[in-house]
């Protein structure tokens, strides 16, 4: 997946200039990002930075716009798709902060969502035999099926959710958004296992990750291949697993003064 964007604006964040006047504020500013097919890419920087912007805007969040430039999902123009169409192209997205679904079952939403991106009819013996391997990879009691989506979840059930989505889905590509927020050590602990898991078998050894976070402790359960670090809407710098390492040490402030807020190519 390649993004090369040259600006992209919130349009509901906007600053008010009169009642009825507003002006698009402007996030993000030349991202050139690549991710590959199974490597794990970091997205690292302090809050408000525009992380969180820049997976919703390649998700097709409709407050997000891309002014200018282009991002390719496997040759494919990503923004000429709708959300639901890059989720059929292999894009997936754990969102920081998940919504309740009050009335649908986890069950009747993860075979639902597995039928709208296949024409193929779903194989009801072998969606029992995985989701249930999934459940105990994630420690989750079978119980959580029958459960409303979201609704009622502790912030650990919802993150886990998340990552049993991607499981199911097998993307090709998936962005993990803040996804250890609000996680206790053992639900972080499950979180890491479930992606090392999925790693470690076919399709998921070939998927291709973004996680963002601004802390460097899941990245001790999910080791990086690089680690970005974003500042201002920019990214200013790229390494290996020894700069979040350094952001441990040091903070952001320190990646800000070395490399003077300007993005690396």
């Amino acid at each position: 997946m390649r993004t090369t964007t040259a600006s992209t604006t919130n349009d509901e964040s906007s600053q008010t200039t009169t009642d009825s006047e507003t002006v698009d504020t402007e996030i993000l500013h030349g991202i050139d990002l690549h991710v590959t097919p199974g490597r794990v890419h970091a997205l690292m920087g302090p809050n408000g930075c525009g992380k969180s912007t820049l997976a919703l805007t390649l998700a097709g969040h409709p407050q997000y716009r891309v002014l200018a430039g282009s991002v390719y999902l496997d040759g494919q123009d990503l923004l000429a798709l709708s959300p639901d169409e890059r989720s059929r192209a292999g894009l997936f997205l754990s969102f920081q902060h998940p919504i309740a679904v009050p009335g649908v079952t986890v069950a009747n939403f993860l075979r639902s969502a597995l039928m709208a991106r296949s024409d193929e009819p779903l194989n009801a013996s072998a969606f029992r035999r995985q989701v249930f391997e999934r459940l105990e990879q994630l420690d989750l009691d079978p119980g959580f099926l029958g459960r409303a989506v979201n609704d009622g979840f502790s912030g650990g059930e919802k993150k886990r959710l998340e990552m049993l989505q991607m499981a199911m889905l097998r993307p090709r590509y998936a962005i993990l958004d803040e996804t250890d927020s609000g996680l206790d050590v053992d639900a972080l602990r499950a979180v890491g296992n479930a992606v090392r898991a999925y790693r470690a078998e076919a399709p998921g050894n070939a998927t291709g990750f973004l996680i963002i976070t601004h802390y460097p402790r899941i990245l001790e359960h999910i080791v990086p291949d690089v680690v970005h670090v974003m500042i201002d809407g920019r990214i200013v710098a790229s390494g290996g697993p020894e700069l979040a390492a350094q952001i441990e040490r040091e903070g952001f402030e320190a990646i800000r003064q070395s490399t003077g807020g300007v993005a690396t190519r």
